[in-house]
């Protein structure tokens, strides 16, 4: 078969355009760009890569992906929107940047909700997910079923130790383009500033930010430590990304194809939890060897500043009662 633009087969790709395992590899008829926010070494990117791989081998080479890390292609908002339009077919994203959306995608980041990785799993992979992901698909895009993985996030800070809510007051911190953040950290009394994570570092380095929050394998792997002094282990919130996909773009793949996609990213998905879960483990003794001093906080008085600020009420209201629902059955009672 001739190989062709994606373009030219959207509308017509319900026969199988390949024969899986055999026959002779052929230039892609499917090219398919995949972006993302995470550096090149970080182990999304390389598990996407890898996902690439084995679906350009499992297709016969007629699905080729092309994976963009670290913002090429624009702002996680421009991507987004480059993603709802068709000029990218693929985007892993922040469900709490993806909340600009679908306002339902931020859940998983309720201050203080989640306890441990078990916690997490379960409600993602599980309850919650499904219903996220349906939020998502209300929005005209497709949602893969299992969601990678960002970490426990933790704050740092280039001026002082943030043991308590109370060292908050006033101070600059960086956060994604994410209302759920900025109602967050407002509740809990600093003056929280939206920037991409393309521009952290900078920010950072400039003073325009006294601090930032990440997950610790972020923080070593976009040399964060060089211009930061201390990390306060605070887990305030767990984030991770959907895999998206454009629905016009994922729909005229063969169904064959859309198979295979799915099953490689969501085992690369799977691979780049158990990385994220590796890294948890050293990068801690290696943060320290770089400089950062690490800050053990009491976080029952964080989550207690929240439900004082009235954090969990405001945010019970604009889930829903069955978002919410969902939520604190995975979880316990917040609000």
């Amino acid at each position: 078969m001739t190989a062709v633009h994606r373009r030219s087969l959207l509308a017509g790709a319900a026969l199988p355009l390949f024969a899986i395992g055999t026959g002779r590899a052929r230039a892609a008829a499917f090219s398919l760009k995949l972006v993302n926010n995470s550096p090149v070494t970080h182990p999304q990117t390389v598990r996407q890569q890898e996902a690439a791989a084995r679906i350009k081998a499992a297709t016969n080479g007629a699905v080729e992906i092309t994976v963009f890390p670290n913002n090429q292609l624009g702002s996680d908002t421009d991507m987004l929107s480059q993603l709802r339009s068709g000029a990218i077919d693929m985007f892993t994203l922040s469900g709490l940047i993806l909340s600009t959306l679908v306002p339902a995608a931020s859940i998983n980041g309720i201050g203080f909700a989640f306890k441990d990785y078990d916690t997490v799993w379960k409600a993602m992979d599980g309850k919650l997910g499904t219903y996220v992901r349906s939020e998502i698909d209300k929005r005209g895009l497709i949602a893969m079923d299992k969601m990678w993985d960002n970490g426990f996030r933790q704050i740092t800070s280039s001026t002082h130790p943030i043991r308590q809510p109370t060292d908050l007051k006033g101070f600059k911190i960086r956060v994604p383009v994410s209302p759920l953040w900025t109602s967050m950290f407002q509740a809990l009394g600093a003056s929280p500033i939206s920037i991409n994570f393309s521009e952290v570092y900078s920010a950072l380095q400039t003073k325009i930010a006294e601090g930032q929050e990440n997950p610790l394998s972020l923080i070593e792997i976009a040399k964060l430590y060089e211009v930061q002094k201390y990390v306060s282990m605070t887990s305030h919130m767990w984030d991770g990304f959907w895999m998206l996909a454009n629905r016009r773009s994922y729909a005229g793949l063969p169904a064959d194809a859309r198979a295979i996609v799915a099953r490689e990213l969501n085992a690369s998905a799977l691979q780049e939890r158990a990385d994220i879960a590796a890294l948890n483990g050293s990068v801690a003794a290696d943060l320290k060897a770089k400089g950062l001093i690490f800050v053990e906080v009491d976080k029952p008085a964080f989550r207690q500043a929240l439900k004082s600020a009235g954090f969990y009420a405001e945010w019970k209201q604009k889930y829903g009662d069955q978002a919410w629902g969902i939520l604190e059955g995975e979880v316990g009672v917040l609000s």
